[in-house]
């Protein structure tokens, strides 16, 4: 018997709002000192009660438009009843019946083609506290208790651990486009748990699955999902059954472990939350801010290859940050849109060289468009040389100054005066006799040579055309 694997992903994406998702504390919790963002609400004390975050509301709308998803006219929250020393109130206020997105889908790269990922549902919940555990003792940390959370549930749709990670790539940039999420999972703000089974490949219905939890990374989800998908195929060929559970990634170890025999639906006991009242989402609300969304990035993608002529790969690059995306067309904005190629080719060489060395992020950059602009142009009249470029670039990205005003107070301007390279030149051709020699044999590597010792005489402010010509020359004409 032979199987194939079958993935399905729920991703956690804790929102970017100002304040929790059913109270008013600060949902900017990750600095803050312990238990310092709570109230009565969020710590779950007898006798209070919830209000809507309308801000998370909309941030979930968006994301459910931008991943096709329909949007039902009334949505409602239920009551997830379940007991852990996280959950404050013994139950999560949640989303089950009526979520606010449904049926829609996400595409990823896939064999050479573009897979279509179904959404099962996209909705809205409150986050539980942080337990930190000690060597005798768990402490418990409130502040994260009740910051929105939206969950994005796939279907059953994804066949392999590549796939599951595309899949989460993709997410957490239509995310980070939309402004909704951080999308770091580092930091728990994006954060995946994946259901796992076999499916022989003849036919039949899939069987037991694991669901693994404890990842904090793309990397960490591709191997977990690898190892799950190799204990579950041993297990049947060694003759035993899988039994649905839950298990924890063990990153150390490179291992899955169980936890718990999983729950099913019903286990949670889902009614419909009653301090709460189902809500009304106004058509006319849902199109103003089907108006507001991006582009997202996989059409720009697209659009970067077919506008401007550029690689897929160095668009799929650029578009991995809207911020980066947006630098790039606002250059072309203030220059011929020709240069896109050469203008890519900065950003993603010299610049993010540059923004990662500093961790610097694109929108705090000191270098504008125009000024970059304006380098290119002094690169192409010869006024500098493309070595020199890289050290101007380097002093434009330190002190935010124009090119041409550093190329005058650095003397790096490229010398195309012939009398003044002769000079050099003669120098250079006296002080080489052996490549000299080298060059009237035929030896044309000779010519390469002399033409870098001249670029290094002048520290890269030769014009390297008008070098060779003059070389040449003196040579002979040869």
């Amino acid at each position: 018997m032979t199987y194939e694997t079958i993935i399905g992903l729920e991703v956690h994406a804790q929102l970017l709002t100002k304040s929790k998702m059913f109270c008013a504390c600060s949902a900017d919790y990750a600095s803050a000192p312990p238990n310092t963002f709570v109230c009565p609400i969020c710590l779950g004390m007898p006798g209070t009660l919830p209000t809507i975050n309308e801000r998370a509301v909309e941030y979930t709308v968006m994301t459910a438009l931008a991943l096709n998803c329909s949007i039902p006219e009334t949505t409602r929250f239920d009551r997830k009843n379940y007991f852990y020393p996280d959950l404050m109130k013994g139950y999560q206020i949640s989303q089950r019946d009526l979520p606010i997105g449904r049926q829609g889908w996400l595409a990823i790269e896939s064999g050479g083609g573009r897979k279509r990922i179904n959404i099962s549902d996209v909705h809205l919940e409150e986050d539980v506290a942080k337990l930190l555990h000690r060597a005798n003792c768990s402490l418990i940390d409130v502040n994260r208790s009740g910051v929105p959370l939206m969950e994005i549930v796939s279907e059953p749709d994804l066949r392999s651990p590549d796939e599951a990670r595309d899949y989460l790539i993709e997410l957490r940039h239509i995310l980070r486009y939309l402004g909704v999420s951080t999308g770091n999972m580092e930091e728990g703000s994006f954060r995946c748990d994946a259901n796992i089974s076999m499916r022989p490949t003849n036919g039949g219905k899939p069987l037991p699955k694991a669901e693994v939890k404890n990842m904090n990374s793309f990397r960490s989800v591709f191997e977990a999902l690898e190892y799950e998908s190799r204990r579950q195929r041993e297990v049947l060929r060694a003759g035993g059954e899988l039994v649905q559970e839950t298990r924890g990634w063990i990153e150390e170890k490179g291992t899955t472990v169980t936890q718990r025999v999983k729950e099913g639906a019903d286990d949670y006991r889902y009614f419909p939350e009653p301090d709460l009242p189902p809500l009304a989402l106004d058509p006319a609300w849902i199109a103003e801010i089907r108006s507001r969304l991006p582009e997202l990035p996989a059409a720009r993608k697209d659009r970067f290859v077919s506008q401007y002529g550029l690689s897929l790969y160095d668009a799929g690059i650029l578009t991995d940050s809207r911020a980066m995306a947006d630098y790039f067309e606002n250059c072309l904005k203030v220059m011929d849109p020709g240069r896109a190629k050469t203008v890519s080719n900065w950003l993603l060489g010299e610049f993010s060289r540059l923004l990662n060395a500093t961790n610097t992020g694109v929108e705090n950059a000191r270098i504008s468009t125009q000024h970059l602009a304006e380098m290119l142009d002094l690169i192409d009249s010869g006024a500098i040389s493309g070595p020199t470029a890289k050290a101007v670039f380097e002093e434009m990205f330190r002190t935010g100054k124009r090119a041409g005003q550093i190329t005058s107070e650095k003397g790096l301007a490229q010398i195309s005066d012939a009398g003044e390279m002769r000079e050099v030149i003669r120098q250079v051709l006296a002080d080489n006799q052996g490549a000299v020699a080298d060059y009237a044999a035929g030896k044309e590597q000779a010519l390469t040579f002399m033409i870098g010792q001249v670029m290094r005489a002048t520290r890269g402010r030769a014009n390297p055309g008008l070098a060779r010509e003059l070389i040449i020359q003196e040579l002979g004409g040869k």
